[in-house]
């Protein structure tokens, strides 16, 4: 199966025109050795080798921060397959598009020494053009992420063909897209958060002032959104859920909440969790009744006009 991948070419896209000259993607974080026999199958295996190599050479930064280095630099050298799709930021409102056609190899003494051939399609997307949800998938600040989810549309982007437009059953509403609000909810949360009642005590999880909480990675899947208290004492772990949660999310936020802590959390820190839904249910408000570090919030979304 064929997997897609945004891929950022050094801090703000400034390798970008190098990689596309030279035909590769690739990585740092300061590992200036070959990695080749520490490629395991399995990224968590390479995390817990290399998070303590990688706080010892950056003692500055924390244990959130080391497992998304590690996370970012294993999915460049390993977790990508040969033949998968990566879109990367030009750093001019524009995304590169090539397919991976090399293992890992080591380019010592080179910026970005972790690498893998690419073959990259002559064409750029521009940013502006495609859809809010592969823009909003687009939008974290790590390294990478996978966006297999939108493979149709990165597919319609190589081969130039349309993709079809979303339509209302309803002949007399002529903006359909209305009715797809809800697929921004994270994006809006993350934008608005300073205005959240969550914004009051935690800030969204950044590095070197690029928010890096948002679909941060674990080994049971992407959190949400992670973020910290303001005093750094306590992680939060935020689960959105379009419209009605039931109980089952209790136990997925807690899987998250238990990674955060065994893998993230500074001594001293604790890790709370907040599940943000539409609505819940009775099996839902029975399982919080019972658990003192989760909290529920509801969303509302509304539309009003205005007349002028």
């Amino acid at each position: 199966m064929k997997n897609y991948y945004k891929i950022m070419l050094g801090s703000k896209s400034k390798f970008a025109e190098q990689c596309l000259n030279e035909n590769f993607i690739g990585a740092n974080y300061g590992f200036d050795f070959d990695l080749r026999d520490d490629l395991s199958d399995d990224w968590r295996q390479f995390n817990h080798k290399f998070i303590p190599i990688y706080l010892q050479k950056h003692p500055n930064k924390t244990k959130v921060a080391a497992g998304l280095a590690c996370g970012a630099l294993w999915t460049i050298c390993k977790g990508i397959n040969i033949g998968d799709v990566v879109l990367c930021p030009n750093g001019h409102g524009k995304f590169l598009v090539g397919e991976v056609t090399s293992d890992y190899f080591f380019h010592q003494s080179e910026v970005l020494p972790h690498r893998r051939k690419v073959l990259w399609h002559p064409i750029t997307v521009a940013r502006s053009e495609v859809s809010t949800e592969l823009r909003a998938s687009t939008n974290s600040q790590g390294t990478s992420s996978q966006i297999t989810k939108h493979a149709v549309e990165i597919e319609s982007y190589i081969s130039q063909v349309s993709l079809p437009q979303l339509k209302a059953i309803d002949d007399s509403i002529e903006d359909a897209t209305v009715f797809g609000l809800e697929k921004h909810l994270e994006e809006f949360l993350v934008h608005n958060w300073n205005n959240t009642e969550l914004g009051k005590n935690y800030e969204i999880y950044t590095e070197d002032g690029e928010i890096v909480g948002q679909q941060y990675p674990s080994d049971t899947g992407p959190i949400d959104i992670l973020a910290i208290s303001k005093d750094k004492k306590e992680l939060l772990v935020v689960e959105l859920k379009k419209g009605r949660a039931s109980d089952v999310v209790i136990g997925q936020i807690q899987r998250y909440m238990g990674y955060v802590l065994e893998e993230l959390a500074e001594d001293g820190q604790s890790v709370k969790g907040v599940i943000i839904a539409l609505e819940n249910d009775k099996k839902m408000r029975r399982a919080l009744a019972v658990t003192n570090n989760i909290d529920f919030y509801r969303y509302q979304v509304s539309f009003k006009l205005f007349k002028d």
